[in-house]
């Protein structure tokens, strides 16, 4: 143990500062992606829920789909109706996201032979 040689002093100092930058963008990283992935199973949500929405009330679609995805915080990108077919694409934050519905005539049914999902095979 002797002395410590000339020029060694303060190193410990720019290495902290350092890890402490990094530490600060990994802890940035792990936000957004987190966000990101909120943002994705939010979208999901709004536009299966819009789809459903649409193909249950066939007289007013657009609308029903407009308050569904709006209701779960989306914005409307996208709407496609017509064939007892509807397409919604929605957008929550940077994520987008699209769903498809489907009119099934289900036999016997007492929801006037209206059925919301994908048709049997």
């Amino acid at each position: 143990m002797g002395r410590p040689i000339r020029g060694d002093r303060g190193q410990v100092l720019p290495f902290a500062a350092v890890l402490l930058v990094l530490a600060a963008g990994l802890a940035v990283l792990a936000t957004e992606l987190g966000r990101i992935a909120v943002d994705r199973a939010q979208a999901r949500t709004a536009a299966d829920a819009a789809a459903l929405a649409a193909v249950a009330s066939p007289d007013r679609a657009r609308p029903e789909a407009f308050r569904l995805a709006a209701a779960n915080g989306a914005r409307f990108v996208s709407f496609e109706h017509g064939g007892g077919r509807v397409v919604v694409e929605v957008r929550v934050g940077r994520a987008q996201a699209t769903a498809v519905a489907r009119l099934a005539v289900v036999a016997g049914s007492d929801r006037g032979d209206r059925f919301g999902g994908t048709a049997p095979p």
